[in-house]
């Protein structure tokens, strides 16, 4: 079972997000650990699922995303917040364009 502490964590992001104009929601399972739903609701195809653990070399806590990889510290919810912000952030049109050699 995931400790309390880690959902207060995913809490506390959730609280941040929210403030950011994004959908958070703590999402808790039967079997799996307790992890955060972001979604961008202006681009609801964007979206992330964070998970809050322990580094495995310290007992520090951080927030993880959805493929394994650290994505910020735990003590700092506004940064993690940030982060997830500019990934769920959607391209404008004339970036995509960029993106596939139209201008």
């Amino acid at each position: 079972m995931v400790s309390d502490t880690r959902v207060d964590y995913l809490e506390e992001l959730e609280r941040e997000l929210d403030t950011r104009g994004l959908v958070a929601r703590v999402v808790r399972t039967r079997s799996g650990p307790a992890f955060l739903r972001v979604v961008n609701p202006e681009a609801a195809s964007l979206a992330e699922d964070v998970t809050c653990a322990p580094a495995p070399e310290s007992h520090d806590h951080y927030y993880w995303w959805s493929w394994g990889e650290r994505m910020h510290r735990v003590d700092d919810p506004g940064g993690a917040a940030l982060k997830l912000a500019h990934v769920l952030q959607p391209l404008c049109r004339e970036a995509r364009g960029r993106a596939v050699g139209r201008t």
